[in-house]
């Protein structure tokens, strides 16, 4: 079972480097009556002491968040500039397609092997997605299947209350 890694706050390990600095008890002694580990302490007063010019000078940390944030706006305004530009071409050529293009033509454009879904792929199209499982009843052909709707279609014109049994008798 492995144990649980211990985090540490700034404002303690400040306090501990700074008791490391007094000099007052020893590196282990501090190390064990606040339960940590002497390398740690080590490289907490390593870290400490590389930066700490920025107490004085909170200036130079300043200006690097702020060319930071800079930088990232940029980026930000430029994507945001190309996302309004590339919808307006899309309801620009969403409006072309559909006024010009019919909707038989439009069911015909569906890739169903297309990384779009879809749901997707008809809202750009704006067809219905039932259009696409949908199959056109098949003609009559024959002359036998006319005849027969033909004698249907005299008993219902004569006899409108008959029901379907009546006219199948």
């Amino acid at each position: 079972m492995s144990r649980k890694r211990k985090t540490y706050s700034a404002d303690f390990k400040a306090k501990l480097v700074l008791e490391v600095l007094e000099g007052a008890k020893t590196l282990n002694e501090i190390a064990s009556s606040y339960e940590v580990l002497p390398k740690n302490l080590l490289n907490w007063k390593k870290q400490f002491i590389e930066n700490i010019s920025l107490a004085f000078d909170k200036s130079a940390v300043v200006k690097e968040y702020k060319e930071e944030i800079a930088i990232l706006q940029e980026n930000n305004d430029s994507l945001a500039k190309k996302v309004g530009t590339l919808t307006i071409e899309k309801d620009f050529l969403e409006g072309k397609l559909v006024s010009s293009v019919s909707s038989k033509e439009r069911q015909a454009m569906i890739d169903t092997e297309h990384k779009l879904s879809l749901n997707k792929q008809c809202a750009l199209l704006q067809i219905s997605k039932s259009s696409l499982y949908y199959e056109e009843a098949i003609p009559f052909s024959s002359e036998e299947d006319r005849a027969l709707l033909n004698a249907i279609d005299k008993i219902y014109t004569e006899s409108p209350s008959y029901g379907s049994r009546r006219i199948t008798e």
